[in-house]
This record gives structure tokens, sequence and C-alpha cells, in this order.
């Protein structure tokens, strides 16, 4: 489904019942809202997984602008405080009110800036396998311990050189593989949308991608947190999300770190992964 939100077509797809019948009455589900990595990818990802969830909540897929079936619109609007504010506008439109936001990777970017921005509009947060800075020593120092001198080369000249096409593939080929002891099933990237040029502008030499911070600001965080984080991660480094981890408010933040899993710990440990999903979900629709 597509509708305008803040001048530009957002693509978005609902996923289960919010409201379900529990004896004499109707009963709210919680509101999941799924916000998917890149830059410049989509929601496709998720969806084999995250629609197991349905029976406990209402998942909702958003593309933001400028990625997968979204408007692209320009691109001096493809920032963090855009697609933030793009969320807000949106969930307004369908009257969803205080969902969880679950920002994986670069969609952990997105919920940290909407988690700041709107600070009362949630109920709970999940950032997972995402970083508060893009920390491009540890990464490509994590490649290189991980998998040697070879995925570090092709790493270093992708993250420095992210408009070379050529570059673009290659890291694609060799290092996208490496996220995971878990290969990422056949037919998960011809499902997604790529918009190569999302990528280059986030992440160029004066991208946003290298410049956003967030971590000294993440203590004014309002609602009940949870962060994933993989040990086996290279690309945001479980030294990442412990940054995250010990900059929210402790009173509010559950951290779960998941030892022998990659880049998204679902796809290496789903049933705990699923499992600590559910738990949140309950308790903070508690």
């Amino acid at each position: 489904m597509h509708t305008i939100v803040n001048n530009t077509r957002i693509w978005f797809d609902v996923d289960g019942a919010g409201l379900v019948p529990d004896g004499p009455v109707m009963r709210q589900r919680p509101t999941l809202v799924l916000l998917h990595g890149g830059p410049g990818f989509d929601h496709s990802s998720f969806k084999p997984q995250h629609g197991l969830l349905t029976d406990v909540a209402q998942i909702v897929y958003v593309d933001h602008r400028g990625n997968g079936r979204s408007g692209y619109s320009d691109p001096a609007h493809w920032t963090l405080a855009q697609w933030a504010d793009d969320l807000r506008a949106l969930f307004a439109q369908l009257g969803i009110e205080r969902p969880v936001v679950l920002g994986l990777s670069f969609g952990g970017f997105v919920a940290q800036s909407y988690a700041l921005r709107h600070p009362d509009h949630l109920s709970g947060l999940v950032l997972s396998s995402t970083a508060g800075k893009f920390r491009l020593d540890r990464c490509l120092d994590t490649f290189m311990r991980l998998h040697g001198t070879r995925a570090h080369s092709v790493a270093e000249a992708f993250w420095t050189d992210p408009g070379d096409v050529g570059k673009v593939q290659a890291y694609l080929d060799e290092c996208f593989p490496l996220y995971n002891p878990t290969p990422r099933p056949a037919d998960t990237d011809k499902r997604s949308t790529f918009n190569p040029a999302m990528l280059e502008h986030f992440f160029n030499a004066d991208g946003e991608g290298f410049r956003f911070d967030f971590r000294d600001r993440l203590k004014l965080i309002r609602c009940p947190t949870l962060v994933l984080g993989g040990d086996l991660d290279p690309v945001t480094p479980i030294a990442d999300s412990d940054d995250i981890a010990a900059a929210l408010p402790p009173a509010l933040v559950r951290y779960e770190r998941f030892i022998g899993a990659g880049h998204g710990v679902g796809r290496d440990q789903p049933g705990r992964y699923l499992a600590v999903l559910r738990e949140f979900l309950a308790e903070t629709a508690a």
C-alpha cells in the first residue's frame, strides 16, 4: 500500500489484527513497526520471520523514502531527521498510537532518530545490530579479525567509495555473505529492491552516515528499549551495541547479547530472537 507523507509516496504494509475478540471484549494488540536495513534496501527480508509474531502483535512494515518501493523525493530530504518525521506523520495518518519500533542496522539509525525527535510517542524501542555512531574503524577491524585480509580490503574499498559500482558489487558478492554464519536464503536478494544512489548519498565522504552520533543523547530516550547484538557481526560490531546499552537510561534498557550470531541475530538464532521479542512485546503492552 502507498500513502502520501510529507509530499512523498511512502509504501507500507500491515500484517495481523490490531484488535481481536477476547471473550466479551475486543483486546488491543501492540503494534510492532519494522524499519529495514540499508540504506537503499527494503522491508522484504523481514516478512518471513516477523510474520510469525502476528499471534501477539500487529506488524507494520515501512519502506523509508528513497528506499524500496517508496517514492525517492529530493535527495536533500534523505536524512535521519526526515525519515523520523515521515514515520510520525505516517503513524498519525494510520491512527497508530504508541507503537513498538524495531530498527535493524540502518533502520536502527532511523529508530534512534525517531525516539529522540518524538520521545513520547513510543511504548518501546528495539535496536537490533545497529550503532549510535557508525564506526568504520571497528567495522574494518572486525572484518579483518573474523574474515581476513581479503574481506578487509574489499570492505575498505567499498566503504571509502560507495559510489563505485564495481566496489559495491564486490562488497555484495564477498562481504555481504560474511554478515552471518547462517547463509542468506537464496531468494532473499531476488525479492529485494535496491536504490544504489541512496547508499552513495548516505555514506559518501561528507554523508550523514559518517557524521551522525546519537550516543550522548541516548540518555534522553524515555521508553523501554531492547538492544540486540551478535558477537560475529562484522559491520555493526557488538561493541556498538555495548555502547548503546551503556548510554541508555539503566532503568529502561534490556540488553541481549547473542554469542555465535552475526548481523541481524534472528537469522542465526531465530528461536531465541523471537522469544525475546515476544517477551518484550508482552512487557511493553502490560
